[in-house]
């Protein structure tokens, strides 16, 4: 299966086009409007610093709602006992960058490039895009 260019018009190629790896797409941009219609459609980007943006659509993909997410008892625990605050979306920015800098075993780059935290922190600036904090 061929892997589609894409243009600045603003459409994907149906996500069962993808080939083996999960790519279905390269080029485009990070705008909010891409961003949402990918999520949307099962979608996401993932590329390193200087390369073109890579789409990807993996069958199966891993959907997690949160009302199949399960805390074990344990972790509730240490939640209750207060050792532990947390918060959500109080530093949305922060918690991104963190992520770009933890290091990945067999990786020598991150898929955190700057545009990405550019466009993820719009995103959660009109409220589509969280992060949850724990200090």
């Amino acid at each position: 299966m061929p892997i589609f260019r894409l243009s600045q018009e603003l459409i994907f190629p149906p996500p069962s086009l993808a080939v083996e790896s999960g790519i279905l797409a390269i080029g485009g941009d990070l705008s909010v409007e891409r961003l949402l219609l990918a999520y949307q459609s099962g979608i996401f980007p993932w590329y390193s610093e200087g390369e073109p943006i890579l789409w990807f659509s993996p069958d199966p993909r891993l959907v997690l709602s949160h009302e199949d997410l399960n805390v074990p008892k344990s972790l509730k625990r240490i939640l209750k006992s207060g050792k532990f605050e947390v918060r959500w979306d109080t530093a949305f920015r922060e918690v991104i960058e963190s992520c770009a800098q933890v290091g990945r075993p067999g990786q020598e780059d991150t898929w955190i490039t700057r545009e990405m935290v550019e466009a993820y922190t719009k995103l959660h600036e009109i409220g589509y895009a969280h992060s949850v904090e724990t200090w």
